[in-house]
């Protein structure tokens, strides 16, 4: 996506392996990825059934990816249950596919972005200069918040994105109890809290390097 210049962060299921060992679950089928609407626009635009080959360490041969843009991406509301997912990049040999969902601006909620399958994110919107008075997402620029600024990673030994506010993140889908390793026994709560603060600090410490 970075080489189409498309901004995308990891989300969900796969935020949640990367929060453990950077690795997908073992039980994970997929990859699921956010983008927003003006991203997703110009996927749409200039990229939609397009196809493109990558090599990685698993595969040195290479394989081939094709982008499919859901038609009714352009449709936002959350009660489209059968299209919340607006695009994915599909393996043309197994079929298996990275989602690709947008976020939209809530706006009866200033500040609030959302996706189709329900879930909200905060966000500060300033005014961007100039203005134009043709596209409102254009003139929306995303500062300090749940998502902005992205965060640099590696997830699957390939650089990724991660939301900025990644822990309130997974605690609000996932709950506090999904970020800790489950001990029994004497001090085993103390002992999970521990290891959780500990993982949040190891986080942190490696993004200020």
């Amino acid at each position: 996506m970075a080489d189409l210049g498309a901004e995308t962060w990891i989300i969900h299921g796969t935020l949640m392996g990367w929060w453990w060992n950077r690795k997908i679950m073992p039980w994970d089928s997929d990859i699921d990825v956010h983008v927003t609407e003006h991203t997703m626009e110009f996927l749409a635009s200039y990229y939609n059934m397009t196809i493109y080959p990558v090599r990685t360490t698993y595969a040195p041969q290479g394989k081939n990816y094709m982008l499919e843009v859901n038609p009714k991406y352009v449709n936002p509301s959350p009660t489209d249950h059968l299209n919340t997912i607006d695009a994915r990049w599909i393996d043309m040999l197994t079929g298996v596919f990275i989602d690709i969902t947008t976020v939209h601006p809530k706006r009866s909620h200033p500040g609030v972005v959302y996706s189709k399958d329900s879930h909200q994110y905060r966000v500060r919107l300033i005014l961007a200069q100039p203005f134009d008075p043709c596209n409102e997402l254009i003139n929306m620029r995303m500062e300090e918040d749940d998502l902005f600024p992205l965060r640099d990673s590696v997830f699957e030994d390939r650089p990724v994105k991660i939301p900025y506010n990644y822990v309130e993140i997974l605690q609000e889908e996932y709950g506090k109890s999904r970020l800790q390793l489950h001990q029994h026994g004497v001090g085993a709560q103390a002992q999970e809290t521990t290891i959780t603060k500990l993982r949040i600090m190891y986080h942190n410490i490696n993004y200020q390097l």
